[in-house]
Order: C-alpha cells, then sequence, then structure tokens
C-alpha cells in the first residue's frame, strides 16, 4: 500500500492494509437544488475550439516503450483522495488506493503515489501536488478536487477553472491518462436549509460544469459519479455525510476501473466491492452531527460563514419577489465565462 507523497508498490488487496494518514476535510458534490428560473434571455458565451490533445496511450504500451515493469498511478487530491471514511490500521486507504490494486494483473507491478491531503485546494494541487505528481512519472493520474475551494469567501470559478487547466492541461501533456470526477455537494448531504445549501449548490455546479468541459477537452476519463443511483444509498456515506464510507470508496474505485476498461486500457481484476464491515447506521450520523458537524463546517468555512450568510439573505429575497431564477442564471453566465477563458492554446511544459 502506498503512504501519501510516498513512491512504493501496490500490494494486493487484503483486509486492513497499511494506508495513507490522513485528516479531515471536505468532499462529494452534486447539482443545485433546484430552482424556479424567471424568463430572462442569456446569450451563451461558447468557448473557440480547442486545440487537438494527444490521443490517450495504452498503459501497457506505455510501460513497455519506457522499458519498465510497472504502471505508475498518481493520485491529486484532498480528504476523498486521501481516504477518509475509510479507516484501516494506521490511517485511511480509500478509493484511490482500492483502485491501484487493480491497474495491473499484478498488484505489485503497479507503484502509487498519493499526492492528495485533507483540505487540499485547488491552488494546492497546481503549487505543490502537480510538481510532485510529475515526478513520478505517472501512467495514471486522478484529479479530484475543487469541493473546499467552493466552502471558501474567496471562490472564484474563473481562478478555479485556470488552476484545474493548469493541472489536467499539464499531465495530459506528459502523456497520463487522467482520472476526473463530479460528486454530490456538501449543502445537500448536510440537509443544510435551502437558503444556506442553494448557494452552495450552485457553486458545486459551477465546479461540476468546468471540471466536464476539461474533461473532453483533454480527453480524460470522466466519472459522472453524481449521476449514479448509490450516490442516494445512505450505507455509502460515512458518519460525517460527506466523505465515503468504505462502501462508498469501493464504488468509486470499481466505477473508475469499469471506465478504464471501457476505454481498452489492459488492466488488472477489478476492486472488490464488498466492505470488510458494518458501515455506519443512523445512530452514528447523528451523533457525528451533534458532536462534530457543526464544528467541522465551520472549521471548513471559516472565511466563508459571512459571504453565506449574504448569500442566503440574497436567496431569502430573490424568493420572496419570485426572482431567484436570476441567481441561476447568473451562476450559469459565470461557468461560461469561466470556460471561454480557457479557450487559448493548452498549457504546455
Amino acid at each position: 500500500m502506498t503512504t501519501a507523497g510516498t513512491d512504493t508498490p501496490v500490494a494486493a488487496e487484503t483486509p486492513g492494509p497499511a494506508a495513507p494518514v490522513a485528516s479531515v476535510t471536505t468532499a462529494p458534490v452534486v447539482a443545485a437544488a433546484p430552482v424556479t428560473p424567471v424568463a430572462v434571455p442569456v446569450t451563451p458565451v461558447v468557448p473557440a475550439a480547442a486545440p487537438a490533445q494527444p490521443a490517450r496511450t495504452c498503459v501497457p504500451s506505455l510501460v513497455s516503450k519506457l522499458g519498465a515493469r510497472e504502471v505508475r498511478f498518481a493520485a491529486l487530491g484532498d480528504s476523498l483522495t486521501a481516504g477518509l471514511g475509510d479507516p484501516v490500521p494506521g490511517g485511511w486507504r480509500g478509493w484511490a488506493a482500492l483502485l491501484a490494486s487493480g491497474l495491473a494483473a499484478e498488484p505489485s507491478d503497479v507503484r502509487m503515489i498519493n499526492c492528495s491531503r485533507s483540505g487540499a485546494l485547488t491552488k494546492d494541487v497546481a503549487e505543490e501536488q502537480l510538481k510532485e505528481a510529475l515526478s513520478h512519472r505517472p501512467h495514471i493520474a486522478s484529479v479530484v478536487v475543487g469541493a473546499n475551494d467552493t466552502l471558501r469567501g474567496s471562490f472564484d470559478i474563473v481562478t478555479v477553472a485556470r488552476r484545474l487547466d493548469a493541472v489536467v492541461g499539464q499531465l495530459r501533456a506528459h502523456g497520463a491518462v487522467v482520472l476526473t470526477a463530479c460528486l454530490p455537494d456538501p449543502g445537500r448531504m448536510l440537509g443544510l436549509p435551502w437558503p444556506l445549501a442553494r448557494p452552495l449548490g450552485r457553486r458545486m455546479a459551477e465546479l461540476n460544469a468546468v471540471v466536464h468541459a476539461l474533461s473532453e477537452r483533454y480527453g480524460a476519463v470522466h466519472l459522472h459519479a453524481a449521476r449514479h443511483s448509490w450516490v442516494a444509498d445512505r450505507t455509502s456515506w460515512s458518519a460525517d455525510r460527506l466523505h465515503p464510507s468504505e462502501l462508498g470508496h469501493r464504488l468509486l474505485a470499481r466505477e473508475f476501473h469499469n471506465l478504464l476498461v471501457a476505454e481498452g486500457l489492459p488492466v488488472g481484476e477489478p476492486p472488490s466491492t464488498v466492505p470488510g464491515g458494518p458501515g455506519p447506521g443512523a445512530a452514528a450520523s447523528v451523533l457525528w452531527m451533534a458532536t462534530k458537524g457543526t464544528r467541522w463546517v465551520v472549521a471548513r468555512c471559516t472565511d466563508l460563514l459571512p459571504d453565506l450568510m449574504r448569500l442566503a439573505g440574497q436567496e431569502a429575497r430573490h424568493r420572496l419577489a419570485g426572482t431567484d431564477g436570476l441567481l441561476e442564471l447568473r451562476s450559469r453566465h459565470a461557468t461560461e465565462l469561466a470556460l471561454a477563458r480557457l479557450s487559448g492554446p493548452a498549457p504546455t511544459t
């Protein structure tokens, strides 16, 4: 198994392997709760055609070309990729480590580096994790990040899009197959009141739209995780309601594996979806919310709370006036603007 930031071979999946040490953050993401749009005409901003990107390279062929035996996998992101919610002796495991064991016929032929860390923002991935990942010369790299950015008062989808564009572009320019995903939004998962949940939901929708577009632009292997039925299954989530349980991590790993197979990339046996133990029950969720949930939200939203209160007030005023659809249109326009600004040449190394 791998330790965060350490380049080590991947062991075959066994109950309770060693894992990367992680702390606590954010995670998953879905589109915003429905609002009633108003009839305001908007002219979409259509990004210019993106330059042609290199075709995906079959991992075994690339390995042979480099004269190496192992498949190198780099995982970039936040607490989701660090494995929060899937505890094992010594720390956390998570979907990336589970997927790694299925990237080759023999798990020992996979070398994984987990660059992710709890609380990471797109800025951290672009300025720190990317360099670490590229030094690993990965054949496959995962980039699942951005949820923490939406929980900051300084959130700006144009800036987030620029950072993600640089990260995915650099990895693709180095020949890596890139994995991306969109996930449920924390406001909805926590069951926040609508004046709070909807502004967060819009931010998540903006982030997901950017990830979708960049995945298409660079030919990434993209997982529409928010659309899967298991997202609504309580057993797929840990007691904090924000991070997958062991079952949820296993399902994520299996879905990514299925996508790689569909792309024609020869991989090993798919990760098992059978948990090693029972998931957290309803009582554990209630206890977590009562003892840690509020503190977690406050800790993760330190600079967001004043802005979130402003957004909640704005949401309520527009709803009373029957113009809440304007907020949806503004969010959509911000996303289109962010994508339009990415229409230039792809990043090069």
